[in-house]
């Protein structure tokens, strides 16, 4: 397994990390055991990169990654988000990214995981009513206190980002980025690369849509929030499956899977960029990580970068996209 920086502070994870958001909420199929087995093989296969947020479950699953922890804290990089505001039945109440609300979140989040430090901590979304410069002022002192290691934002604007970094270093931007999103290459990226931060890729298969495992809305189960995800619904889904059949086209001449693809092709983009396909069970983990022997020539990614232009997706990432970008 092959590592990456995150950033110029000295934070370094394996080429690939995983999520674990759909192994306790969002995705059917929960399975405590095998989402805790699929950690552990993960961490076999030299994994050292683990990504989760307070408000998966709510709650539950930084347990769940707390649990897996055991025995491997020394060898791996924990990841962890705070900012969605949710209530223990599960309802959404606000993005809250007052001072108070940072500590209060830190200390919870230590609890759940069952460590002392967590390495990389952050704002998951950005709070519009309180400014940026002191949400990530009350997340500096976290690091001055042992707390937090290194800082990060998840779905912020350039101008935030750069507000951000001009009081605490920023070692990471976690913005969905894949084949069927390709919008933070206009400028997230060149932001982030000019200040010289790492970027994580959330959601790289497109929410599994890119492996061509869903060919009918059907083939998705009636208890998994795709259902009613802007680019399964419809018309969407239906155009949406051509860029699949692209995607499954290349793969073939590849010799790899469609998942296996998507995934090279971000690996390809930069050697600052960490994808985090998320999975609970470990035969997809396995197919995921070989995409790492999937070699990518500059004319291959010629070709793949023309024939699915930014753009080219049906319906936005979020039904409410209010509260990404900010």
């Amino acid at each position: 397994m092959e590592t990456r920086a995150l950033g110029s502070q000295g934070l370094v994870v394996s080429s690939l990390g995983l999520g674990c958001m759909g192994m306790s909420e969002f995705y059917a199929g929960r399975s405590d055991e095998e989402s805790i087995r699929t950690i552990h093989r993960a961490f076999e296969l030299g994994m050292t990169f683990v990504d989760t947020a307070d408000m998966y479950g709510p709650f539950t699953n930084e347990e769940l990654v707390g649990r897996a922890l055991k025995g491997y804290r020394d060898q791996v990089i924990v990841a962890t988000k705070f900012g969605n505001q949710r209530s223990p039945d599960g309802q959404f109440l606000r993005v809250n990214g007052t001072p108070q609300y940072v500590r209060q979140s830190v200390d919870a989040s230590l609890r759940r995981l069952g460590v002392d430090t967590i390495d990389l901590y952050y704002l998951h979304r950005v709070d519009p009513t309180v400014p940026i410069e002191e949400t990530i002022g009350a997340m500096s002192e976290l690091v001055d206190e042992g707390k937090v290691r290194y800082l990060g934002l998840s779905e912020a604007a350039p101008a935030t980002i750069r507000r951000a970094h001009r009081i605490h270093p920023i070692a990471a931007l976690q913005t969905e980025y894949s084949l069927w999103s390709r919008e933070p290459e206009d400028e997230i990226l060149p932001t982030v690369r000019e200040l010289g931060m790492g970027f994580v890729a959330y959601s790289p298969l497109g929410r599994g849509f890119l492996t061509g495992r869903f060919k009918r809305i059907e083939d998705v189960p009636d208890n998994d929030y795709r259902r009613h995800h802007p680019r399964f619904q419809g018309e969407n889904f239906q155009k949406n499956l051509h860029v699949v059949e692209i995607i499954e086209d290349m793969a073939r001449r590849k010799g790899c899977t469609p998942g296996q693809l998507a995934l090279a092709w971000v690996l390809a983009q930069g050697d600052d960029i960490v994808p985090i396909p998320g999975t609970k069970r470990r035969t997809y983990l396995e197919e995921n990580i070989k995409a790492l022997d999937v070699r990518l020539s500059q004319e291959d990614l010629k070709i793949i970068s023309d024939a699915l232009p930014q753009g080219i997706t049906a319906g936005p990432r979020y039904a409410d996209m209010s509260t990404v970008n900010r």
